[in-house]
């Protein structure tokens, strides 16, 4: 694998090859920024709403750090695309092939990134505002922190990432109708737990080890989560807690 090293890359043996991809999928990142200096440093000076943006980040991280984050995300889907270039000539052709989209798609990242803090910061203060009772409030806080670490844009995977703007407004539509309907949100609240905690049991057993069937199953919990609080906002397929059931029985085998 090709290792970061910040100012270069060096190369190094793995013995787990999941590692060295990951690591190598860095290190390439790393090779094609140092490639790519000036048009990096314009990109860096000229995030569209970066002030803006920092603003509602603030409770996350700096105004730098969002910054990085956009602007690596942007390299990945501006020039990591599988299958990974691997030779020299590989490499120059897809460094010239990403250059003329870099500016687009960082624009693009930086829209999105905007839209989902927008959304999240509307959430937080509906969540302040509306003092639901505890057990509402700790789901509710639980379900942002998930959704919503310190380097948000760069670990959702970009699919995902594009529907957070709905998996948040979900969260603050479900405490408008708390205040009709109190004792629905507790029914279905109720329904969703053991599945949640299932996930999260399983998630820590495998003590950060990947599983890509237990992420989309992770992303299904989303879903059901606006189906059930949020329903007008529409899910991209149909999901219910009997789906999602007949899906952890097959996961568990």
């Amino acid at each position: 694998a090709l290792i970061d090293k910040g100012t270069h890359v060096e190369i190094e043996v793995f013995d787990e090859p999941e590692l060295a991809a990951q690591k190598h999928r860095a290190g390439l990142r790393r090779l094609l920024a140092l490639q790519l200096k000036e048009p990096l440093k314009f990109l860096e000076k000229n995030i569209p709403d970066l002030q803006r943006m920092a603003v509602a980040y603030m409770s996350l991280g700096t105004a730098e750090e969002l910054r990085d984050q956009i602007i690596g995300v942007a390299l990945e889907r501006a020039f990591l695309a599988d299958p990974l270039p691997s030779d020299e000539f590989q490499f120059k052709a897809r460094l010239e092939e990403g250059r003329s989209r870099l500016n687009l798609i960082a624009q693009e990242v930086a829209r999105l990134a905007g839209t989902v803090l927008l959304e999240y910061q509307a959430a937080l203060r509906k969540l302040k505002d509306a003092r639901p009772p505890k057990d509402v409030a700790e789901d509710l806080q639980a379900q942002l922190q998930r959704l919503m670490p310190k380097a948000f844009v760069h670990k959702t995977p970009w699919a995902q990432l594009q529907h957070y703007p709905r998996y948040l407004k979900a969260v603050t539509l479900r405490l408008d109708k708390l205040r009709a309907d109190a004792a629905r949100d507790a029914k279905l609240m109720a329904e969703i737990k053991p599945l949640e905690q299932r996930w999260q049991r399983r998630v820590a057993e495998l003590k950060g080890a990947a599983d890509a069937r237990l992420d989309d199953f992770r992303w299904q919990l989303e879903e059901l989560r606006v189906s059930l609080f949020a329903q007008e906002l529409r899910t991209p397929q149909p999901v219910s807690v009997k789906r999602l059931d007949k899906v952890w029985t097959q996961l568990s085998h």
